[in-house]
């Protein structure tokens, strides 16, 4: 295995871009192709020599976990886009645990007549105008459509079928999102205030990165589970509290 050049115990490690391709087992050529999209910071300059540090192959770890995953390359440009400067291995871990569970769908492109016959009814300019709002979809140059959230379209659509106007469809979906965002930010925040506070104020050991870590793999599946339960109660509720109502269901 080729070794890093010698620095000194206050500098990063200085590897050119051939030593950092065989540190990580990717060909040059990869490595300059991430670079230019962004997925690594540009190197330190010695005379006209390039080297590489730790935040480079912490990058370049990831892209390979993420990859071989099965997660897209647009997937790891979304996660390490938002990694910050400078961040080590074990930082870049957490990063990566914390964002992957949240990514969104991976988008379609689909005809608009497609999407009309989906829906069972013509779609006007300003129900687009109102998904695209929604970051549901969004209109491309050729005509066609960009579907952000497959699965969110297909809810919506099969609440479509159930005889429900698609334009009040969307009008619910609007307060639903922002009710969402709102308990989103609630747990991240909770998270923030307990488990990662305590952890920082610590001085971010680290035998208790991968402890930090787990609980930052089970925050979605823990509060996806938790809203999940809270909406079947709420919505019984709702359901006995509309056959109360005038006219009342029956």
């Amino acid at each position: 295995m080729t070794r890093a050049t010698h620095a000194s115990a206050d500098e990063p490690i200085g590897l050119t871009i051939d030593q950092l391709a065989a540190r990580v087992g990717m060909t040059v050529r990869n490595i300059r192709a991430y670079a230019s999209r962004g997925l690594l910071p540009p190197p330190r300059l010695r005379g006209r020599t390039g080297l590489y540090d730790e935040e480079h192959l912490a990058r370049l770890q990831t892209v390979q976990e993420m990859l071989a995953e099965g997660y897209t390359l647009a997937a790891v440009e979304r996660v390490l886009g938002d990694a910050p400067a400078g961040v080590t291995a074990p930082a870049m871990a957490l990063h990566k645990a914390l964002l992957t569970p949240w990514l969104p769908e991976e988008p379609e492109i689909i005809e608009r007549a497609a999407l009309e016959a989906q829906a069972g009814a013509p779609i006007d300019e300003e129900l687009l105008a109102l998904l695209a709002e929604l970051g549901v979809v969004q209109p491309l140059p050729d005509g066609r459509l960009e579907v952000r959230s497959p699965s969110l379209l297909r809810a919506g659509l099969q609440v479509v079928a159930l005889g429900i106007p698609p334009d009040r469809v969307v009008a619910a979906q609007q307060q639903v999102a922002e009710h969402a965002q709102a308990a989103a930010r609630l747990y991240v925040e909770l998270f923030r205030d307990t488990v990662w506070r305590a952890f920082a104020d610590a001085g971010q050991p680290a035998e208790h990165w991968q402890q930090v870590q787990q609980a930052i793999e089970r925050v979605q599946p823990v509060a996806s589970q938790a809203m999940l339960a809270t909406f079947r109660i709420a919505m019984g509720q709702a359901v006995d509290e509309a056959m109360l109502e005038d006219p009342p269901i029956r």
